[in-house]
């Protein structure tokens, strides 16, 4: 007799999608390392499928220094040049161009606040909304909250960061929980939002071996559409 199935949000379709959704989609990220990587990833992700990107995710991870802002702030012009031409991620000159300068926004974020995680939180009030939607139809595009953080981001001169790509980046990192009230991981997630342990989803299969990282440095991510 087989395991009852998991009852999960409806976006994630491939194996890929699936994994990433079951162990990083929502959790509450504290990392600025892993922040940057997210709004990066975001950005990159305009116009085209998340699961293109979850795909090509390594392949930046390379491109981009590990998603170090401080070594991405150092690209000069001939880095940008070489990366158009890198199959590995979205050759799009602007979108590359923009990876750049907002490390350089990043940092200087970082100078103010102390941390990025220290200001970003601040747009949901320190802890992370947990909504209640029933269905993918409920999930707005953006919110009240996604739109005073793009503000916010584009005047301190980020770029690729619109109220949609800031409310896809904030379901990606936790700070609302936009998983489906039927989805096994709305609770989990929720218990994690109070500090307190996630269990592991059930099933083989690992992220490590999917997109080789480790598991244990991943932080989470999202239910689409952008």
């Amino acid at each position: 007799m087989s395991e009852n199935p998991l009852n999960r949000c409806s976006w994630p379709v491939s194996e890929l999608d699936i994994l990433y959704h079951d162990t990083e989609w929502g959790v509450p990220v504290h990392d600025d390392r892993v922040f940057f990587e997210l709004l990066t990833l975001e950005g990159a992700q305009a116009g085209l499928s998340w699961s293109t990107i979850l795909k090509k995710r390594e392949g930046y991870r390379e491109a981009f220094a590990g998603f170090d802002p401080v070594a991405v702030s150092r690209f000069g012009e001939a880095d940008v040049e070489r990366l158009v031409l890198n199959p590995a991620v979205v050759r799009h000159r602007q979108k590359i161009a923009s990876v750049v300068g907002n490390a350089r926004a990043f940092l200087r974020v970082q100078e103010e606040h102390g941390s990025f995680d220290a200001w970003v939180w601040g747009f949901v009030g320190g802890r992370p909304r947990v909504n209640r939607r029933r269905g993918h139809g409920d999930i707005p595009a953006r919110t009240a909250e996604s739109d005073a953080l793009s503000k916010e981001l584009m005047r301190r001169g980020f770029r690729f960061a619109g109220s949609t790509i800031c409310q896809a980046f904030m379901q990606a990192t936790g700070m609302v929980n936009d998983h489906v009230i039927s989805c096994f991981r709305h609770g989990e997630i929720g218990k994690a939002g109070l500090g307190m342990e996630v269990l592991k989803p059930p099933g083989k299969g690992s992220l490590e071996t999917a997109v080789g990282m480790e598991v244990s440095k991943l932080q989470p991510h999202r239910d689409d559409k952008r």
